[in-house]
């Protein structure tokens, strides 16, 4: 019985040879391997500035008051219409966001500056991107109580290089104030 066996196998791999000739077994056996070997995964973009706000908005809606990148994660601070505050992070690879902390007492003082700014963080990012090109970093209001003047100041990372941009908030004119070249965090005075 095991000869029979033998002389079927063989037959039909000459049917196949003959019919179709090595092509068609090719095509069989790299049938085969596909269905065996795993696919690779896509590769996958970290989540940007613009695309952490989004996730961050769409969790928490309101006016974002600042954004960080520490690492594997985004910190954003929202300021919901009604005055309430959130911190909220956001995971650099899936996108998911966590509520870190959220207060129910409203801040009526600062927080209503923020929510009436007539450019908003993502305007602002879009402001300093467009006066230095790069990638942002941070995004940070500023209500400079000394001399009344409110501005987004934002990071923008190009290289080993970060330039700091502060966007007016109310006409969204971009001026570049600076930039740090070596990563220590001190303003080396280039433009």
């Amino acid at each position: 019985m095991h000869c029979k066996h033998k002389a079927y196998v063989s037959t039909a791999a000459a049917v196949v040879l003959l019919a179709g000739g090595p092509a068609v077994a090719a095509a069989a056996h790299t049938a085969d391997a596909a269905r065996t070997t795993p696919a690779a995964a896509p590769a996958r973009a970290d989540v940007d500035a613009a695309a952490a706000v989004a996730a961050a908005l769409k969790k928490y809606p309101g006016v974002v008051e600042s954004l960080d990148k520490d690492g594997a994660v985004w910190h954003v601070d929202v300021i919901a219409k009604n005055g309430k505050h959130a911190e909220l992070t956001v995971d650099t690879r899936s996108g998911k966001v966590f509520t870190e902390n959220a207060d129910d007492n409203s801040d009526d003082g600062g927080n209503k500056a923020v929510v009436a700014a007539k450019v908003t963080a993502q305007q602002a990012m879009k402001a300093a991107v467009a006066a230095h090109s790069g990638q942002v970093s941070s995004v940070e209001w500023d209500d400079d109580d000394d001399n009344g003047s409110r501005y987004w100041n934002v990071e923008v990372k190009s290289g080993d290089k970060t330039t700091n941009v502060h966007v007016d908030a109310t006409s969204g004119k971009a001026t570049v104030s600076g930039s740090d070249s070596d990563g220590d965090g001190n303003d080396d005075g280039n433009n």
